[in-house]
């Protein structure tokens, strides 16, 4: 669906990417959507640069979630989203990274599907690639890496929740969004199903910001020397892909 299909009265909720942090690696059409916004019901990792940028007559809803700490559960999002865009607004859904990267944005879409409220989604920079990027880690290498991929780092929570051998195979790279809390449990799994423990390994905190911080060395090195989780948004990268960032220092 168009912008043009919530015109003439009706409400329209734009679901939007907000990207990694930095205004600049947003979208021209999430500006755009957030430049036209009534409503913007925002998630805790949008930056204030990009929160800068909704118009001052515009309505800010926080529904931010931290661990421990949903401000609004998510059904409570859901009415937020279709009250508004039933009182004929348009509403625009603003979250960190890209809305269907472990953003919940197909959650939402199926809750205005539900009550036939028009909407569109806007893609933006996931934290994967933008952190990745900045920290000159490719997800993907001819010679390194075949295959990517990303996964929540709450699955290691439970044991069965994943082919942990398969992940454990050579020839890929694991990226796990909120990984950082989980490090030594990830890194435990993946050592017993084959994993190399010297394997390359990075935590990216702040990615594409510019409080950006790296840590890059060894698997098991990693886990020793990690600090503890903390409220700023960190993404965990391991394979071979990152023995090629700058800040990769094997363990003395």
């Amino acid at each position: 669906m168009t912008l043009d299909a919530g015109m003439g009265g009706c409400g329209f909720v734009s679901i939007v990417g907000a990207g990694p942090g930095p205004a600049d690696l947003m979208t021209l059409r999430a500006r755009d959507r957030l430049q036209r916004a009534e409503v913007v019901v925002h998630d805790r990792l949008v930056t204030p640069e990009v929160l800068a940028l909704i118009p001052p007559t515009a309505l800010r809803v926080y529904v931010g979630k931290a661990l421990g700490d949903h401000s609004v559960p998510q059904d409570g999002i859901h009415a937020l989203l279709i009250q508004h865009a039933r009182l004929g607004r348009q509403v625009v859904r603003l979250k960190g990274g890209d809305p269907y990267m472990f953003g919940r944005g197909g959650e939402e879409v199926q809750a205005l599907q539900a009550a036939a409220i028009a909407f569109e989604v806007v893609p933006g920079v996931t934290a994967a690639s933008g952190c990745a990027a900045a920290a000159g880690i490719p997800l993907t290498h001819r010679d390194l890496a075949g295959s990517c991929v990303f996964l929540p780092g709450h699955l290691a929570d439970d044991d069965a929740s994943h082919d942990w051998q398969a992940l454990a195979r050579p020839g890929q790279t694991r990226v796990f969004y909120m990984g950082v809390q989980r490090l030594a449990q990830i890194a435990q799994q993946l050592i017993a199903h084959g994993l190399a423990p010297d394997t390359p390994a990075a935590i990216v905190r702040d990615g594409t910001r510019a409080g950006q911080t790296v840590i890059a060395t060894g698997l098991s090195a990693l886990v020793a020397c990690a600090p503890g989780y903390g409220p700023q948004p960190g993404l965990l990268i391991i394979g071979e892909t990152v023995r090629l960032s700058p800040d990769f220092k094997l363990p003395r």
